[in-house]
């Protein structure tokens, strides 16, 4: 017998685990979660936070949502990265980001209801923490994952306890391992990684310090200072990165991987800062230090038979494009609704499988792009003349030159504008944010094609109610006047039917293979007269089906299955397309 039983087990209580429990606690599923460490998070090392992860916190409730925006640096501080020789320096060029310019924030409106923002981990972490013990989670701090034993009907996993420092044994359905880039649960599952760690070295540096002369004219979350030097190790260049305005930074600067870490003093952390800074009689208050490592693996495949890896166990990657937390975040809530249905007898285990199907093709694409983003420094390097050589002299003649009246100093010039405008695929690439579209046996596509992307699918969201694709968002209306997201619409653990005026029929057919399959079936008829109006017409313009058709939607957002009209027999529509979906 085991010491502890509950339904799911995680392990690791950072973004993807703590947003896991919270949301398989939302849907009344038991689960414990447990953290080596004695606490969360206290270096906030994930910050950037997009509009879909902005989403499964508003899934969870809106005061999750408020309390993410009260913390946060809100997006208008996100501002302009700005490249420069130091903050106290010269300024190279800058470019809008995370949605500022004004044709890429009329794209991020129109694309959700909620607003990218800076929230460090810091702040983050404890949000969705609290909210998951808040609805039953059971954690245990200071316990560590040992070691797993699955079989047919559950898994039996060894924690020890560092404050007894005694092991005990936690029984649970299904185990899901989101303990870090260097993750026991997926080297004890030997699931395959691709790719390579340690491709680059990083140190941090964590201080306080008021810089608000030096920025507060030209708010930006990251400053980044090109110095000889920069381009050696770690990200591509030194960071000054904004934490809290104006007064908390982290600096990162590289280091050669070949060579052993340097050890962080007080000396040398004061002495980056200055140096990046460009203020040599700046004092800072330290508040840590750390190195680490460039990573470029992912997983292929991201769960075996009841165990699964999430977040950072399954994708390893720089914190290039802000990805890291966001995906991360996104894994839980792909993987909750799933155990969920399955725990509660609504679904068949089968639906698990789809976990992986679509998750690690995710873990492939955003480690890919977030090692490339390092690489897509290299026109600004070779604009200004940082080769990495250690010829000082050289790289400062090089910069200086391109202040010059001559022919190479225009050159110069205009490379170095293509080679920062060129950045907006790592700051902002809202297509990669958003454009997620699922493959696997839990969406039904009937044989429709997959819809082309029109634009850049890694700078432009192209929003779609193609079966795999996460439903559009578009304001419609209550009979109160109070308007509503078509996402709000859906979520919270259950599957929505949406259709139109002539499609009734597909609510009954909801009624009738619901009770049936013991499967609650949120229905919405939007129209004229009807409790959901689209008084804007933009309803009509984004569903891609006729009035009396209809979308099913998953409880994760994304449309499970569409018919464009009224199909003749739609409850036995509903069946088929339910069953296949839930694997029954």
């Amino acid at each position: 017998m085991a010491d502890i039983e509950t339904d799911v087990l995680i392990v690791g209580t950072g973004p993807a685990g703590s947003a896991t429990a919270a949301l398989l606690s939302s849907y009344g599923v038991a689960n414990m979660i447990v953290n080596r460490y004695r606490w969360l998070s206290n270096t906030p090392r994930a910050h950037i936070t997009n509009q879909r992860t902005m989403e499964v916190l508003r899934d969870l409730g809106p005061e999750v949502e408020a309390e993410a925006m009260m913390h946060a640096s809100p997006q208008e501080l996100m501002g302009e990265n700005v490249f420069c020789e130091s903050l106290a320096g010269e300024e190279i060029g800058r470019m809008k980001s995370w949605g500022v310019h004004p044709l890429s924030k009329a794209e991020h409106l129109l694309s959700s209801p909620c607003f990218m923002n800076d929230l460090p981990q810091t702040f983050m972490e404890p949000i969705l923490f609290k909210s998951a013990c808040a609805r039953g989670t059971q954690a245990r701090m200071s316990t560590e994952y040992v070691s797993h034993v699955q079989d047919a009907d559950g898994v039996t996993t060894t924690c020890h306890d560092r404050l007894s420092g005694k092991d005990f044994t936690v029984r649970s359905k299904f185990l899901v391992g989101a303990d870090g880039g260097n993750s026991l649960v997926a080297e004890h599952l030997g699931l395959p990684l691709e790719g390579k760690m340690g491709v680059g070295g990083s140190m941090n540096i964590l201080f306080r310090a008021d810089l608000s002369k030096y920025v507060a004219h030209r708010p930006s979350v990251l400053y980044w200072v090109m110095q000889p030097g920069a381009d050696v190790g770690g990200i591509g260049m030194g960071l000054v990165r904004m934490v809290r305005p104006w007064d908390e930074w982290l600096i990162v600067w590289g280091y050669d991987i070949n060579q052993p870490p340097p050890e962080v003093t007080p000396e040398l952390a004061t002495s980056v800062a200055r140096q990046l800074v460009g203020d040599p009689a700046l004092e800072i208050e330290l508040l840590g230090a750390n190195t680490w490592t460039v990573n470029n693996c992912f997983a292929t495949h991201m769960q075996k038979g009841r165990v699964f890896i999430m977040g950072d166990a399954a994708h390893r990657h720089p914190p290039s494009n802000g990805l890291g937390s966001n995906t991360s975040i996104q894994d839980g809530f792909n993987l909750a609704w799933k155990l969920a249905k399955v725990i509660k007898g609504q679904a068949g285990v089968g639906l698990l499988d789809s976990f992986s199907a679509e998750r690690a093709p995710i873990a492939r694409q955003i480690v890919t792009r977030a090692n490339q983003s390092i690489a897509e420094f290299g026109p600004i390097f070779e604009a200004l003349g940082m080769d990495g050589g250690v010829d000082h002299d050289k790289i400062h003649r090089n910069m200086e030159a391109r202040a010059d009246a001559t022919p190479v100093a225009e050159a110069q010039r205009e490379a170095l504008r293509k080679a920062i405008a060129f950045k907006k695929y790592e700051f902002d690439a809202h297509g990669v944010e958003m454009n997620q579209r699922y493959a696997s046996g839990a969406v039904v596509t009937d044989g429709q094609g997959e819809p082309p992307f029109e634009k850049d699918r890694e700078l432009h969201y192209a929003p779609t109610t193609w079966p795999g694709a996460r439903l559009p968002h578009v304001w419609v209306f209550e009979r109160s006047g109070r308007k509503v997201s078509t996402l709000d619409l859906c979520g919270h653990g259950e599957f929505t039917l949406l259709t139109g005026i002539g499609g009734e029929a597909w609510v009954a057919a909801a009624e009738t293979v619901g009770a049936e399959l013991g499967l609650p079936i949120r229905s919405h008829v939007i129209g004229p007269r009807r409790a959901i109006e689209d008084h804007t017409g933009d309803w009509a313009g984004a569903r891609e089906i006729r009035d009396n058709g209809c979308l099913v939607v998953r409880p994760d957002h994304h449309v499970a299955w569409r018919s464009e009209t009224l199909a003749a027999d739609p409850a036995a529509e509903l069946r088929r397309v339910l069953k296949s979906v839930l694997a029954r």
